[in-house]
């Protein structure tokens, strides 16, 4: 008996010995996660006009984050988030701006400038105005053939693997297909994840039509001017093959979630990196360098306000996506990386900018030839990645067009643009290549149209 109280002894000593390891191991990373789950609450309350218990079922219900608890304040518009009551992060809304993760220093009754916004409504149908589309039937689409696709693309009820939110086909301008999980609709509005990153481009696009820049010229960092980095160019950048080291890793404290949920400014993270490779030579993704854009775009204007009013004025509002809002850092730089917001059917205007190649009713925003630029695969990429845009030239989907080019989030959030079938595809999710078979999902759905 005594033997076995010692062999007990020693094994909770053991047990708690681990509990005791695997926590001064982990605990850096409850950082991350409370700051993933307090920017993501705040956001989706404040922003996507959802419920604490909607988020937490759907958006923050996935391990390690659904270890993170949540307290939200309605009246001052922030949220709190800790896991086990340790590494608590709280984060804030602020009108026009969005959520932002902050520290203790910062300033939460500053004073902080806007985005003028421009929301006056069109007396057109949809795409070019908010009035209903008008009733249009191809006879060159099998229409219960892609009823069909789009609800395979849905779980079925009591399921979760899909975890598909939100589906819109539109072909030659029309709704041709539009679906949503319970809870969302149209007026939803979603975070895009790292579609944000060709919203972020398109501002390049408009600035070089406009004669402001260069996007073959050295980039701008002071920090750059005496060593190799010198030869970078903003082509480079939005090609992400620039060489300079980066760790864009989500499962660990890497150089990607210490960015998003630990700095102050964003666009700096990058500048600091070495360079390990000549520019063209290695391509390698990297959010930090979409923020460093979002530092350089914003050098190209003489005041913060017009940095801020930019991308509303030139395209976003100027093509109806009324219900964008893009996020800022403490610092006060979007954060072209990752944190765009707007309904299903404003992301499909922003597939169809690109589908009439800069032109929206008659407008050119940008040159076409922005998008034989952004489609063009960036060196090394294997034919995988262009501009700030995700490509099939490579055939990633072996059997969708390979014409076919992308904006593309984190759990599969996609606005497809496939310019041979006059197709744009969007689709939200919670969970991307690993839950979804997109490549038989495009094949169907291009099928579906002779």
């Amino acid at each position: 008996m005594k033997r076995f109280k010692k062999i007990l002894r020693y094994g909770f000593i053991g047990i708690v010995g681990l509990i005791v390891v695997s926590v001064f191991w982990n605990y850096p990373k409850l950082t991350i996660l409370s700051g993933y789950s307090a920017k993501n609450m705040a956001s989706s309350v404040f922003i996507g006009n959802r419920t604490v218990e909607f988020t937490d079922v759907n958006d923050n219900n996935f391990a390690p984050v659904n270890l993170a608890d949540d307290e939200v304040n309605t009246t001052e518009k922030s949220a709190i988030a800790s896991v086990f009551g340790l590494k608590e992060r709280k984060a804030i809304f602020r009108e026009g701006l969005g959520s932002v993760l902050i520290n203790d220093d910062f300033d939460e009754k500053a004073p902080y400038v806007t985005p003028t916004r421009s929301k006056s409504k069109t007396n057109l149908p949809f795409p070019y105005g908010d009035l209903p589309q008008k009733d249009t039937v191809f006879t060159s689409i099998d229409y219960n053939k892609i009823n069909d696709v789009v609800n395979s693309i849905f779980d079925k009820e009591g399921a979760r693997i899909k975890k598909t939110r939100a589906v819109l086909v539109i072909h030659k301008d029309q709704i041709i297909a539009e679906k949503y999980a319970d809870g969302l609709d149209q007026n939803s509005i979603l975070l895009g994840w790292s579609m944000t990153k060709s919203v972020l481009a398109t501002n390049y696009g408009i600035l070089q039509k406009q004669g402001k820049i260069n996007i073959n010229q050295k980039a701008p960092i002071k920090e750059w001017e005496n060593d190799e980095r010198k030869e970078i160019t903003i082509n480079n950048l939005l090609q992400m093959n620039c060489g300079l080291a980066w760790d864009e890793d989500y499962g660990s404290i890497s150089d990607a979630t210490t960015m998003l949920y630990i700095d102050e400014d964003m666009t700096k993270p990058q500048i600091y990196k070495e360079a390990i490779h000549k520019p063209n030579e290695y391509w390698y993704y990297s959010s930090g360098v979409s923020n460093l854009l979002s530092g350089i775009l914003r050098k190209q204007f003489d005041s913060y306000q017009e940095y801020l009013d930019f991308p509303y004025r030139e395209f976003i509002d100027k093509i109806g996506m009324h219900s964008m809002l893009m996020e800022t850092d403490m610092a006060g730089n979007y954060v072209g990386s990752s944190y765009a917001w707007a309904t299903v059917r404003d992301w499909a205007r922003f597939g169809l900018l690109y589908l009439h190649r800069g032109n929206w009713n008659g407008e050119q925003i940008f040159n076409p030839d922005w998008v034989d630029y952004v489609t063009t695969p960036s060196p090394t990429s294997e034919g995988d990645y262009g501009g700030h845009f995700w490509l099939n030239s490579g055939g990633f989907y072996p059997d969708a067009p390979r014409d076919m080019y992308s904006a593309n989030g984190f759990q599969g959030q996609r606005v497809f643009i496939i310019p041979s079938k006059d197709l744009v595809i969007v689709r939200f999710g919670l969970i991307g290549d690993a839950g979804v078979d997109f490549n038989t999902f495009l094949k169907e759905i291009v099928s579906s149209i002779q």
